[in-house]
C-alpha cells in the first residue's frame, strides 16, 4: 500500500526551487490539497518575498483547540498578516534565508507542512489532557477515582469535510480518535470493510503494538450526546475508531503518531479508489482478451450472397 506524504509536495517543490538560488520570479499559484484545503502562494509586493496562505474548512474548530498557538510556535517570525479570504499566512524573505542547503530544505518542508501543523492542534491538546488525567488517576484506585477522571475529557470535534468529522477524546489510559466517513457507493462500503479488516488482522498477526482499530455503522458510545451525530443505520456513514494506548502516547512518538493518524481518511479513500480503478482495468483487459478469442473463433470461409442482373440471389460456398 502507498503511504501518502504529510506535506504538500507541490508547495515543497516550488519553495525548494526558490530557496536554491534561482533568480527571483513572480509567483501566483493556487494549490489544492486533500479535504478541500486551499493554498495560495504568491509574491504580492516583491519577487523576493513569498507569501503562503492556507484556507481550511474547519479552521474555527482548530482555533478552539489551540491551532493559533501551535502555528505561532512552529512559524514564529514568519507569521504574517492573514491574506483576505484565507485563515493563516506566512511570509519568507528570499534575501534572509539560512545559509546551508539542509536548513533551506528543512524550511521549505516546514512551510509545506502547514496543513499538518494546523490539524495537529486538537491531537496535541488531547495528549496534554491524557498526561493530566493520567497523573490525576495515579492518586486513586480505579473505584475511587472521581467521575471526571474516569470519563475522561470532552470530545473534540473537527468538521473537516462537509459530511465528515474527526472526534478526539482523551482518557487517563488512552486517547480515542474516531473518523466518520461517508460511502457514496455500495462498492466503496465493501472495499472499506475489507481494508479495515486488514488493519484488524495485521494487528492480530504481526503488529501487536499497533493501535486497536474498530469499524461500525452506528456511532460509538464515546460520541453519545455529541451534536450532529447521525445514526441512519443505512450503511452510508461508517465510524472508524483508533484506540491509542500509553505506548503510543509518549512525547517521543507524538509527532509521528499525529502525522500518521490525521492522514488516515485520505489514505483510506485513496486506496478504495485505486482498488476500483485496478479492478476496472483488469475487467477491460479480460474483455479485450475475450473479444480476441471470439475473433479467432470466427470461420474464415463464410457464405457469400450474390445477386444476378435480374435481382435473383444465390449463395456461393467458399472453397
Amino acid at each position: 500500500m502507498l503511504l501518502l506524504d504529510y506535506q504538500n509536495v507541490l508547495i515543497q517543490s516550488v519553495l525548494t526551487e526558490r530557496f536554491s538560488g534561482a533568480p527571483p520570479a513572480s509567483i501566483d499559484q493556487t494549490v489544492s490539497d486533500f479535504d478541500g484545503v486551499t493554498f495560495h502562494i504568491s509574491t504580492p509586493e516583491t519577487k523576493t518575498q513569498i507569501l503562503l496562505s492556507i484556507q481550511i474548512r474547519c479552521f474555527p474548530d482548530l482555533v478552539k483547540y489551540g491551532a493559533e498557538e501551535v502555528l505561532q510556535r512552529e512559524y514564529g517570525d514568519y507569521v504574517a498578516p492573514v491574506e483576505p479570504g484565507f485563515d493563516f499566512s506566512v511570509l519568507v524573505d528570499l534575501e534572509n534565508l539560512p545559509e546551508s542547503k539542509e536548513e533551506r530544505d528543512a524550511l521549505a518542508l516546514k512551510f509545506a507542512l502547514l496543513k499538518r501543523n494546523a490539524m495537529a492542534a486538537p491531537f496535541e491538546q488531547a495528549y496534554q489532557e491524557h498526561y493530566a488525567l493520567k497523573e490525576e488517576a495515579s492518586k486513586f484506585t480505579s473505584e475511587e477515582a472521581p467521575q471526571g477522571v474516569r470519563e475522561g475529557g470532552e470530545v473534540k470535534a473537527i468538521h473537516y469535510r462537509e459530511e465528515e468529522a474527526i472526534y478526539v477524546k482523551a482518557s487517563h489510559d488512552r486517547v480515542t480518535v474516531i473518523f466518520s466517513t461517508v460511502f457514496r457507493e455500495e462498492t466503496d462500503r465493501v472495499f472499506g470493510k475489507v481494508f479495515i479488516q486488514e488493519f484488524v488482522d495485521a494487528r492480530r498477526r504481526a503488529i501487536q503494538n499497533a493501535p486497536q482499530v474498530l469499524f461500525r455503522n452506528d456511532a460509538p458510545l464515546e460520541l453519545q450526546g455529541v451534536p450532529g451525530i447521525q445514526n441512519t443505520n443505512s450503511g452510508d456513514i461508517g465510524y472508524v475508531t483508533f484506540v491509542l494506548f500509553p505506548r503510543h502516547l509518549t512525547p517521543q512518538r507524538m509527532s509521528d503518531v499525529i502525522s500518521h493518524i490525521q492522514t488516515f481518511r485520505d489514505y483510506f479513500h485513496y486506496h478504495i479508489k485505486a482498488s476500483k480503478a485496478y479492478i476496472h482495468s483488469r475487467m477491460r483487459k479480460r474483455t479485450a482478451d475475450f473479444l480476441q478469442v471470439l475473433r479467432r473463433a470466427r470461420p474464415e470461409n463464410e457464405e457469400k450472397e450474390r445477386k444476378t442482373a435480374s435481382g435473383r440471389t444465390f449463395k456461393v460456398q467458399g472453397n
